[in-house]
């Protein structure tokens, strides 16, 4: 088996220690008996920063205990990922992860300060988000057909943007540029709203975002979905063609998801107990509504259906990695 595969596997047998259907009749929980900390290493106010304060608080209501959301952003999670790997291993303490801390960021820096092994129990995931392909609302491109074809005839001269190397908007576009084998032009942006402000005015040929970051423009008629990089037409917006439909390749497919995790050394009933108390709470009924104003929708995998996301998320987050030579 080589290295890689060892590390799959490991992957897929530390992130799903114990699957809480099996215990469903447990007992009355008497866990916490303190407040319980979610350290979350995205900025007040997004959409990561959103969704942990809802189940935040629909947890503190079933545990009658404080759950607190302590934003630690900055440095591409390290720094809110150092604060829980020094805190309580009793699962008191909680980090959010987002996709690339888990899938991508083993690939891309040849020193990471953590181990997605060692470190982290994932619990279960918060929700997914599939993006579209946004181009400013007077592109001439009117399906994926055209911008690729553009591309293709212009090697490096359309451009894209993200707001860090490495982020899944970023890794998402290298792997439609290899898809397609054109060459484009990556521009990173400081802030999310610069990046589709940019595609508004026509700064940038297109990016991908989401209805939660990139939907106040293109409510406004200042940007365009041409295509959504799923597997099928999402919801609330059937008039979208996936990227195969509009003339692209069927394997362009990019999901945005969180996932909250505890440390391996929490007590295998704590993690029980977590998982069936955080399905649970993203069941009740007023959730999706709200996560969809940010764009995003529940994701209730098996813990087997979860591991193998994860590992195949992974795998091609690798190849779009190894083929672009990008490592930092």
């Amino acid at each position: 088996m080589s290295l890689l595969n060892r590390r799959h596997a490991m992957l897929a047998l530390g992130a799903f220690a114990a699957n809480p259907v099996l215990h469903s009749q447990a007992a009355k929980p008497t866990w916490p008996s303190k407040p319980v900390r979610i350290i979350n290493p995205f900025p007040v106010g997004g959409g990561p920063d959103g969704t942990a304060r809802i189940v935040g608080e629909k947890l503190a209501c079933m545990w009658n205990q404080a759950v607190v959301i302590e934003n630690r952003p900055g440095g591409n999670g390290f720094i809110a990922i150092d604060a829980f790997k020094r805190g309580a291993q009793d699962g008191t303490d909680m980090v959010l992860l987002d996709n690339v801390h888990l899938a991508a960021y083993p690939h891309l820096f040849r020193k990471l300060p953590y181990d997605p092994v060692r470190d982290f129990l994932v619990l279960a995931p918060l929700f997914r988000t599939f993006f579209f392909v946004c181009v400013p609302n007077h592109s001439p491109y009117r399906s994926m057909a055209d911008l690729i074809a553009d591309a293709q005839a212009r090697p490096g001269q359309l451009n894209y943007g993200s707001w860090s190397i490495g982020n899944a908007v970023h890794l998402g576009s290298l792997q439609l540029a290899a898809l397609t084998r054109t060459r484009m032009e990556h521009i990173v942006f400081k802030e999310t709203g610069q990046l589709y402000q940019s595609v508004a005015n026509g700064d940038l040929d297109f990016a991908l975002g989401s209805s939660g970051t990139a939907g106040p423009l293109a409510r406004a008629g200042k940007l365009r979905f041409l295509a959504v990089m799923a597997p099928q037409r999402l919801q609330g917006f059937e008039d979208i063609p996936t990227v195969a439909e509009s003339g692209g390749p069927a394997q362009a497919i990019v999901t945005g998801w969180n996932a909250l995790a505890v440390s391996p050394r929490t007590p295998s009933s704590t993690v029980i107990q977590l998982r069936r108390d955080l399905t649970t709470a993203l069941r009740e009924p007023d959730i999706q509504p709200k996560f969809q104003t940010f764009g995003y929708e529940h994701y209730f995998p098996t813990s087997a259906e979860f591991q193998q996301f994860i590992l195949a998320e992974s795998r091609r987050f690798g190849s779009v990695i190894a083929a672009a030579g990008i490592q930092l």
